[in-house]
């Protein structure tokens, strides 16, 4: 049955769409001619090689139009715009142009004037007054001499590519994916058009993927929702919307430095609507207050941030000051270094209270711009200060920052300002939380000016789930010491500051000896020690320790400096002149702690586990973290601010990592009590934290529902006639595709909870399923994996209870030679079997001669042959009798080749020439065989590459009057040679 192709699907339908929404249809071949092709070149690269990827002479127009004293030739803005690096840091530039923020001079003015290139008041025009221009065109070529890549569907604005769409078929697996990577294949092969093209789209017409240009890592990928879920209509409109899309250029794109590397973020839905609500209420004359809750890891900082520059640059806003409030020290400096990083100007520090009340009296200085402050500099400042309307104090984690006298200085010496409260939990239900919804709450309805639960946070991705697991129950605290010293104190209710729960905790004389006594310490290391072996290293992953104090900190390192390599832990804490020489001796020097924090987030370096007790709970980001030993008593906010620590999504495309939670094992004991533990909705506790125990109930579930459907499938150990079976049951790639998914959510769930006594009795059968997958994984996959089928601990299990001989002889090789034919008739297993192996082995043979183009187009035949195996359109027999006759034959060309003593090149292109019924091919081939002999360097070096196709293209023209068989006969020609000669 014939298949819906990608264009008919989707993106003839994008195009439509586009148009339907305001955006102006341009025909591939008129694209290509205002781009400047050569129509004289004779291949498709050659033609595409003066071209820019710009409508050149419509985008000077609108400059022009723009900037009336703009007086350059027309090319000379194209040219600059070219010159940019082909890299992130090229793109960065040339958002500074896209969104008017670069110079041109005006000799009539003798002065610098601000270059406009597009107009962003059409975000509030009707469509017939809009001033920008908005095209959209499809199949845009592009080549730079190495590489040619056409991109599915572009949107330009005013001759400007911004927007890329990677269209894909809903009927391929991974459809998505694969237009992800089509994506980052531009990057690699063509990136000087991913210098203006400021966002992607991937869609294969159910879900719709979007993210930023040169930021396309699994995690910066997100997906757009719309209430109409998989309307493709609906997502194309609503992204795509012009307004939309110059808001984003605009205003939520943003360039930040991490760890000395440039790197590029889109805001995403809840954070622009975050963004664009705090902007709307700071300026309601009438409403002043507003709570946004935006679950732990979710992007608030950089909504802050967003937010901030937009009310300083709003211009109803009139020269403001906007005050970025913070509770901490550490986070103080990491907000002023993001908003360098972010290249923010007009930001100011108020470092002391002195500086902090000079910045804003009215009366003196009366700073305009940004102030990034803590709560504590509010200290006796004088009441109404500054009595004017535009301040807005935009405050982080608002649920610990303004209670008692220190918001009533803020709110005393600010009586008109707005405030904006942030936070990153929910807020409690205790007398604190409902002083946080008093102060900022009481405009909005239900009590939160804009939303993003942790519900919603799991759901798309931005945050994993958590699940907890209780330690053995002689190493957690006793419950009545518990309930006494801490659960049941009034003062513990709610608390919202770690330096507050410390105090608590240093009156709880009982359970603090019970945490540090000396063999408790050393059983609590050991455990932790042999899970993290045992559990959390074999996935590639890292943990924190968190103590009880600092002394707590220090007795643990000791402990698991007598169990492990001393590089397998670190301390951070912040030490004092006053400390013991115990904690004095794991000080660190700032600089030594900010290498041991940089090196934590790496895969593979040291150390694997840090131990804390307050630094690095709040503010530290390290997706690489999996699981947190909990050995000190919180609750409430300190509680899920420490444990979100882990909830950040973390993936490693290179290894196969995607991390499926965080895990949090609970020696103290707090998790036995929930609903004490964490003063919120239930429905938000249902969402924070599971018991891992529902891990286990998951994975017995679908061994005993899913597993044996496909158990069933093997019956004598997998001799040969097994693995017939499975490959001929799972010739149907669909039924593949559901077994693979089944599987590896299976594996996952083994590999979080092995090892485990629970497990026992799953142990042959899941180790059978595995070996299942291995089998049909094998057979199917372009390449063979035998070592990294399976995550680590599967491996051993399949090793030890099925053995790796037994699995490798689906992929059986056989040299490919004038014996291959009887060593397949042969050979043991059906002809199934046969069918595999014979086309891995083609496979093989290809990869090993890489410079012989035969081969190389005998495995993209093969692989034909057993696509049409797998889609039925051939039988088993069929399969095996074509696979058999294209060895024939190639045995045959070698024998022919030899006897014309021609190398496999000179051959190739006899062949070619032949077949595509070129004349005198004879004659046509030796003079192409000259044209490979005199530039040898041609496949690295562009300038012979392109010598040596036009001196192909004239040998042929000499020959053969078609000119379009010549051109057809030359790009097909290339195009197997590039695949025989990969670098």
């Amino acid at each position: 049955m014939a298949k819906p192709g990608e264009h008919k699907t989707v993106q003839a339908r994008i195009l439509q769409y586009a148009q339907d929404i305001g955006w102006t249809y341009i025909a591939r071949a008129e694209a290509e001619k205002r781009r400047g092709f050569d129509p004289d070149a004779v291949t498709p690269g050659d033609r595409a090689r003066p071209a820019s990827p710009f409508f050149g002479d419509l985008l000077h127009k609108q400059v022009c139009a723009f900037n009336p004293k703009y007086k350059e030739a027309e090319g000379a803005l194209v040219g600059e715009l070219q010159r940019l690096k082909a890299d992130i840091y090229g793109n960065r530039d040339f958002l500074t142009y896209l969104r008017n923020q670069r110079k041109f001079y005006s000799a009539e003015e003798k002065r610098e004037l601000d270059l406009n290139v597009i107009d962003y008041d059409d975000v509030a025009r009707p469509r017939d007054k809009r001033r920008n221009v908005y095209e959209v065109t499809e199949e845009f070529y592009v080549n730079n001499g190495r590489h040619g890549t056409r991109e599915d569907v572009v949107f330009l604005i005013n001759g400007i590519p911004v927007l890329v769409i990677e269209c894909k078929n809903a009927t391929k697996e991974e459809a998505i994916a694969l237009g992800v990577d089509q994506i980052r294949r531009y990057h690699n092969e063509t990136p000087e058009v991913m210098v203006p093209e400021m966002l992607f789209t991937a869609t294969e017409a159910i879900g719709f993927a979007y993210g930023a240009t040169w930021s396309v890592v699994r995690r910066n990928i997100f997906n757009w929702k719309h209430e109409e879920v998989g309307n493709l209509e609906a997502k194309v409109k609503s992204f795509c919307d012009v307004p939309h899309l110059l808001r984003l250029l605009k205003d939520f794109i943003l360039f930040a430095e991490k760890d000395e590397e440039l790197q590029k973020y889109i805001l995403r839905q809840h954070q622009t609507a975050a963004v664009e609500k705090v902007v709307e209420r700071a300026l309601d004359p009438k409403q002043s207050r507003g709570l946004i809750w935006h679950t732990q890891g979710s992007g608030k900082t950089y909504t802050m941030i967003k937010a901030a520059e937009l009310l300083f640059k709003a211009n109803e806003a009139q020269k403001p000051t906007i005050l970025l409030m913070i509770d901490r020290n550490e986070l103080e400096d990491q907000m002023l270094k993001n908003l360098a990083a972010v290249g923010m100007a007009n930001v100011a520090h108020a470092g002391s209270i002195a500086a902090l009340n000079k910045l804003l009296d009215e009366k003196g200085q009366d700073y305009r711009g940004i102030v990034v402050t803590m709560i504590h500099k509010f200290r006796d400042m004088p009441a109404k200060l500054n009595t004017r309307k535009n301040i807005f104090v935009l405050i982080d984690e608002a649920h610990r920052t303004t209670g008692g006298d220190l918001g009533n200085f803020l709110m005393a010496g600010l009586p008109n300002a707005s405030y904006i409260g942030f936070t990153g939990t929910p807020v409690d239900k205790t007398a604190y939380g409902k002083g946080t919804f008093k102060t900022f709450g009481l405009q909005d309805e239900k009590g939160y000016l804009h939303k993003y639960s942790i519900a919603e946070s799991i759901e798309d991705g931005t945050t994993l789930p958590l699940y907890y697991n209780l330690a053995p129950n002689e190493m957690r605290v006793p419950h009545d010491i518990m309930e006494k010293e801490f659960l049941s104190l009034a003062e513990s209710e709610g608390i919202a500051d770690i330096e507050e729960l410390n105090k608590i905790l240093d009156r709880a004389i009982n359970l603090k000896n019970f945490l540090k006594g000396k063999e408790r310490v050393k059983r609590v290391a050991q455990y932790v020690a042999d899970h993290y072996r045992e559990n959390v290293e074999p996935l590639g992953y890292k943990a924190f320790l968190v103590g009880v104090d600092r002394e707590a900190c220090a007795l643990y390192k000791e402990a698991l400096d007598a169990i492990l390599p001393p590089e397998y832990s670190e301390i951070v804490y912040t030490g004092s002149n006053n400390d013991s020489p115990q904690l004095k001796k794991w000080h660190l020097e700032p600089t030594r702690e900010k290498q041991i924090r940089k090196s934590f987030t790496k895969l593979g370096e040291w150390p694997k586990i840090l131990i804390v007790t307050e630094k690095l709970l709040t503010g530290f980001d390290a997706p690489i973290l999996y699981a947190m030993y909990l050995d000190k008593p919180m609750r409430d906010h300190t509680l899920l601010q420490a444990i979100a620590r882990v909830n950040r999504p973390y993936e490693n495309e290179a290894q196969e990592m995607v991390k499926p939670h965080g895990f949090v094992l609970d020696f103290v004991g707090i998790f036995d009590k929930l609903e004490k533990a964490l003063a919120f909705d239930s429905d938000e506790i249902n969402a924070i934290v599971k018991d891992l125990g529902l891990l286990k109930q998951l994975f017995k579930s679908k061994m005993e529902s899913k597993a044996p459907a496909y158990l069933k499938l093997v019956d004598q150990k997998f001799d040969d006639k097994d693995v017939d079976n499975l490959i001929e049951h799972f010739r149907d790639p669909d039924r593949r595709k559901e077994f693979f998914k089944e599987y590896k959510e299976i594996e996952m769930l083994y590999e979080i909870i092995s090892p485990d006594a629970f497990l026992r009795p799953y142990i042959d059968q899941y180790a059978t399923l595995s070996s299942i997958y291995a089998v049909v994984r094998n057979a199917y996959a372009k390449k063979v994996y035998v070592d990294r089928a399976f995550q680590k601990k599967t491996n051993e299990l399949v090793q030890k209870h099925i053995g790796a001989e037994q699995l490798v002889n689906v992929a059986e090789f056989v040299k490919i030679d004038e014996n291959t034919i009887d060593l397949i008739k042969r050979a043991k297993g059906g002809d199934g079997t046969k069918v595999i192996n014979l086309v891995k082995s083609i496979e093989k043979a290809a990869e090993e001669a890489s410079n012989d183009p035969f081969l190389v187009a005998l495995a993209e035949r093969a692989m034909a042959v057993q696509t049409a195996f797998e889609d039925r359109q051939k039988s088993t027999a069929e399969a095996l009798d074509e696979l058999i006759k294209e060895v024939e034959r190639n045995e045959k060309r070698k024998k022919e080749q030899a006897e014309r003593g021609l190398d496999a090149i000179g051959y190739f292109v006899l062949c070619k020439l032949t077949d595509d019924g070129i004349k005198n091919p004879d004659t046509a081939s030796r003079k192409v065989a000259e044209a490979f002999t005199k530039y040898p360097n041609w496949q690295r070096s562009e300038a012979e590459l392109r010598e040596l196709r036009n001196q192909v293209t004239f040998a042929l023209m000499r020959v053969e009057d078609d000119v379009e068989k010549v051109t057809a006969t030359v790009e097909a020609l290339f195009t197997l040679l590039r695949k025989s000669f990969k670098p």
